[in-house]
């Protein structure tokens, strides 16, 4: 039966979850395409532990989603890995050699289990993963990445960085949309970041970067990036979007979140009739709204658009003295304090917008929960894959 076989599909998915304890046969897996293939190692970072967790992870969505019986998202998913892949300098004999790692791995542990209708199950899904990945990576034409050099580098808050890059050639991307990429501090480690400003042609973009606490490669982005420094990025990726042509819109941004809203903000001014925009843009200190002279400037000139800003706390502490607390506009929105999720649904539940969530995964998901709660509609709720 192959893909149609969903209780070989069930056995398979519970021996990736890592929910499930998956980490052994993820982790010999690895071993196993390692030692037979000593060039894979060189497409990985030296510490595998987030690699691992992403893989298994990703594994056991696709097995959920075959044994939903959806395939289309799976196989879109699948291809654009593949473009994405080649980023790493993977080649034909990579996929070879991690096809037969898999499914080896797959037999071996689960050998008591092990029948032809697993092994044909498993066999399918294998072909299924390395073929879409490599047709697709064959099929693509477009560079693999794109390089750039650091222009400019303006430390907007004590952990934010303002990071603007001329790139080799111009990247085209969808307002919305986010990249991978890596620095020159940590090679091999790509990490998303979405662009601030829509796509130029002559290959000027902007990052806005947070530091993360425990984070590697956020933290030397904003304590050791310096103009020359030379970046690489991916092919873009996501689908968040406004409909101009649909209802009016609910954003929500937390921190450096905002990057993809002003992006998508942006755009939109470039055309005359757009959906109304009340976008929340929330931090915790006042001096942590760092672009909201931007904001208004551009609410200033666009009726459309409604800013309002929050801040959990409604004063700033004594070492935020180097970045001041921007007033308002008259006429515009004042700062609103609480945390974003309390805030935004005072005003209702937003259930008759286009609503976007933007920012770290805690936020993006206490935020969506409140909305629900409040009646809004799940399906109407966009926000890019929750990753740290």
């Amino acid at each position: 039966m192959g893909l149609d076989d969903r209780d070989a599909l069930l056995v398979l998915r519970d021996a990736v979850d890592p929910q499930r304890g998956s980490d052994a046969l993820i982790r010999d897996f690895y071993t196993h395409w390692f030692a037979t293939d000593l060039s894979a190692r060189d497409l990985f970072p030296p510490d595998m532990d987030r690699q691992r967790n992403i893989f298994a992870t990703t594994m056991t969505w696709l097995f959920g989603e075959l044994i939903a019986q959806r395939a289309e998202e799976p196989v879109a998913f699948l291809a654009q890995l593949g473009r994405d892949h080649r980023k790493y300098g993977v080649t034909e004999h990579h996929y070879d050699t991690m096809r037969d790692a898999l499914y080896t791995t797959l037999r071996t542990h689960l050998d008591a289990n092990w029948n032809q209708r697993l092994a044909e199950t498993a066999h399918d899904v294998v072909a299924l993963v390395i073929g879409v990945m490599r047709g697709a990576a064959d099929a693509e034409q477009s560079p693999a990445y794109c390089d750039g050099t650091v222009i400019e580098h303006n430390k907007v808050t004590r952990d934010v960085s303002v990071i603007r890059l001329q790139l080799d050639q111009p990247l085209f991307y969808h307002p919305g949309q986010y990249v991978t990429v890596q620095v020159p501090q940590w090679p091999r480690r790509w990490r998303y970041l979405s662009p601030a400003i829509p796509a130029d042609r002559s290959g000027g973009i902007e990052f806005h970067v947070r530091s993360v606490t425990g984070g590697m490669v956020s933290t030397a982005i904003v304590a050791e990036t310096r103009p020359g420094d030379r970046w690489r990025m991916s092919s873009p990726h996501g689908a968040m979007q406004v409909d101009r042509g649909g209802e009016d819109v609910l954003m929500v941004a937390g921190s450096t979140g905002l990057a993809p809203l002003r992006t998508l903000i942006m755009d939109m001014t470039l055309h005359g009739v757009n959906p109304r925009v009340h976008l929340f843009f929330g931090g915790r200190y006042p001096c942590d709204l760092y672009d909201l002279k931007t904001l208004w400037q551009i609410a200033a000139t666009n009726p459309w658009l409604s800013v309002t800003p929050v801040s959990e706390y409604s004063s700033d502490p004594p070492w935020a003295a180097d970045y001041p607390d921007v007033q308002p506009p008259r006429g515009l929105h004042v700062r609103q304090t609480g945390r974003l999720p309390e805030v935004v649904t005072r005003y209702g539940n937003w259930g008759d917008r286009q609503i976007l969530i933007c920012g770290g995964p805690e936020m993006v998901t206490a935020t969506k929960s409140a909305l629900i709660d409040k009646g809004a509609p799940a399906e109407r709720i966009q926000h890019d894959p929750l990753t740290d």
